[in-house]
């Protein structure tokens, strides 16, 4: 009982022993003492209903894990930093995504305080989906739904293929560690990643093991003769992916619910506030963004090498810097790209354009700036500089960077080149005129010049003709040009045709 309880009490007692001997004066003063701590009690209750409301917060986890998501997760998470009472319940439906995001998703929900994350599976939780799963304080998963399968795996010609034991290691030593916080059986939870291990289920003495195949082995002759059952719960070749039913027998899930409203009742999680946490219309187009930054990245790059290849500068080159400040923009949104990578951009950009206005032709400026461009473009791609030898997916990630700008750049070469060629001759179809459509075929001009000149009339040659030079013609000076005879100054001649503005001369005989 609290405080102001205890001092009710005593005045209800005071007043009971006096009640005998009070006077109506003191009646009156003695109710409205009552009165007061009545009223300071039913205060003191309500502002207790108050804070105890516990604030739940909801957030989805569906799609492909990206650099967005991560972002989305960290933003969510500290919006609620200054309540540490908050609950988080993590609504996960994904089949993966990358590694090194869903690592950034594990290493957030680890810093939120311990018990105060909840992921429930709504329809599947597989691959880099199990990694975040498992990271949350408790499991809990909604019925006929999956979770496991976590093998590290890329594409190529073939298909996809399971990395080797290279990569599987730092996977299952991060899985260890999960199970080992939130009290899951280690080997089970190792075996989603790998799948040549070989999982037991081993009861000695009515206590159930989970052990695989080598640990087994180990087992003394005296241990060996204790075991009661021995039953395989992962078969060699196969990763752990357990229904709803099976992840609460195994010891993953806590219950198998229809909703997370059922959940919250029967963890007896009472008087709170649901909160629904989500993407933003910007986190959305940021992910979005994402999606299509290598089209971006190649027309940005087709862009700027058009507007090398033409004079001067113009929507080529607007169009090149607006996507390539768009992958940029976005990456730094997610946390890949900082002020290292935007520094390079501007850098490229600015050696771009002495290439352009101030020194001729393209030479080192040029071929800097293109460098400086793709180097900022890798390292915007990834949240790291070189990679780490304990996480190989980052050399895996760095290649994969290269090739895509590599590939985007050559392939930008023959967007370019393309549009030069067939694209750019023919949009003034297009482009509204106006324009000259017709010839000067039978076009004619009488200048003032010819005006003063006929047929017939004859003078002499000013300045060689070669054929063209100038003539003298009646004290007039005009410019001639003969049907290709090569004369000498002074040599005599007569106009014999004037076409347009063009006097044509031909040699006066010697005989005339």
């Amino acid at each position: 009982m609290g405080a102001p309880f205890r001092i009710l009490e005593n005045v209800l007692n005071s007043i009971a022993r006096r009640q005998m001997n009070m006077c109506p004066e003191q009646s009156r003063i003695l109710f409205a003492i009552f009165s007061f701590f009545l009223s300071f009690v039913m205060l003191h209750n309500v502002g207790i209903a108050q804070t105890s409301v516990r604030k739940v917060y909801a957030v989805p986890v569906s799609g492909t894990v990206d650099p967005g998501m991560a972002a989305f997760i960290k933003r969510a998470l500290e919006a609620s930093s200054d309540d540490p009472d908050s609950l988080f319940i993590i609504e996960i439906d994904t089949f993966g995504g990358r590694v090194d995001s869903a690592l950034q998703i594990v290493d957030t929900l680890l810093s939120a305080p311990e018990g105060n994350t909840i992921a429930i599976v709504k329809t599947n939780a597989i691959s880099a989906g199990a990694l975040i799963a498992l990271a949350c304080s408790r499991l809990v998963m909604k019925k006929n739904t999956t979770i496991g399968d976590c093998a590290p795996i890329t594409y190529s010609n073939e298909g996809p293929k399971v990395l080797g034991e290279k990569f599987q290691s730092p996977l299952r030593a991060k899985f260890r560690m999960l199970a080992k916080r939130n009290g899951y059986p280690e080997t089970l939870a190792e075996s989603m990643v790998t799948a040549e291990m070989v999982v037991y289920a081993v009861e000695i003495e009515g206590k159930t093991l989970y052990m695989d195949s080598q640990a087994f082995e180990d087992l003394s002759q005296a241990e060996k003769e204790r075991v009661s059952s021995k039953k395989t719960i992962v078969a060699k070749g196969e990763l752990l992916t357990m229904d709803d039913t099976e992840a609460l027998e195994l010891g993953f899930s806590r219950m198998s619910v229809d909703n997370m409203y059922e959940m919250l009742r029967r963890m007896e999680i009472e008087n709170y506030k649901l909160i629904r946490i989500e993407e933003s219309w910007s986190e959305t187009l940021v992910r979005y963004i994402g999606v299509i930054t290598p089209f971006l990245l190649l027309i940005g790059l087709a862009a700027l090498y058009m507007e090398i290849s033409a004079p001067g500068f113009g929507a080529p080159g607007i169009i090149g810097i607006t996507c390539l400040a768009l992958v940029f923009l976005n990456q730094y949104l997610v946390g890949l790209a900082d002020y290292t990578e935007l520094l390079l951009l501007i850098l490229g950009i600015i050696l771009l354009g002495f290439e352009l206005f101030v020194i001729p032709g393209f030479g080192i400026a040029g071929i800097a700036g293109l460098l400086f461009i793709a180097a900022g473009a890798i390292l915007a791609l990834q949240d790291f500089v070189i990679p780490d030898p304990s996480l190989p997916w980052q050399g895996e990630i760095l290649l994969k960077n290269i090739l895509h700008v590599l590939g985007a750049f050559f392939m930008a070469i023959i967007v370019a080149l393309f549009v030069l060629r067939y694209i750019m001759p023919k949009l003034s179809v297009v482009v509204e005129g106006p324009y000259l459509n017709t010839t000067l075929k039978d076009s004619h001009a009488d200048s003032i010049e010819a005006e003063k000149a006929k047929v017939g009339d004859i003078g002499v040659t000013m300045t060689f003709l070669r054929p063209s030079g100038k003539v003298k013609i009646k004290d007039e000076v005009f410019d001639g040009i003969t049907q290709g005879e090569f004369m000498e100054k002074g040599t005599p001649v007569k106009i014999s045709e004037i076409k347009g503005n063009r006097i044509i001369v031909s040699r006066i005989p010697e005989d005339e």
